[in-house]
């Protein structure tokens, strides 16, 4: 029982941390830290972007938590940091690896999820710093990407 809760707060957490990431993409990526994030929009893909600081806005609290959970036996920090680090994970892989290529790990994909999930992103990018109508998402994002 107790592993199966503590998968259930690691999902909890990777999966609160889509909205986190939404809200941070929209409102402060897209705002009073543009400046960090423009060259993930417009410049030149490199190794390494302005915008690859933003991963400390993750994983800061992901090492707090699970530093914190372990050293005082405190499993809900421990598994939500955990759920924190699989979120960033993922968004290494997909938006960075997958989408801008920025090391060639994968070139295609058949999955029509996947396509979508580029077509959002790729949409996004088209739109710059607009606000209104750009998909801020990783992974859920409006299902008129599938056409």
């Amino acid at each position: 029982m107790k592993i199966l809760i503590n998968i259930l707060i690691t999902f909890t957490a990777f999966a609160l941390m889509e909205a986190i990431a939404w809200l941070t993409h929209k409102y402060i990526m897209h705002g009073i830290l543009w400046s960090l994030h423009k060259d993930h929009h417009y410049k030149k893909r490199g190794r390494l972007q302005r915008n690859d600081l933003f991963f400390l806005f993750f994983a800061i609290p992901s090492g707090f938590f699970i530093v914190y959970g372990i050293a005082q036996e405190i499993g809900i920090f421990l598994y939500s940091g955990i759920g924190i680090l699989f979120y960033g994970i993922t968004y290494f892989i997909f938006p960075e690896v997958f989408f801008h290529r920025r090391l060639n790990w994968f070139n295609n994909s058949s999955s029509s999820y996947l396509k979508a999930m580029r077509k959002a992103h790729l949409t996004h990018h088209k739109q710059g710093r607009n606000k209104e109508y750009s998909c801020f998402g990783m992974l859920v994002f409006p299902i008129k990407y599938y056409k």
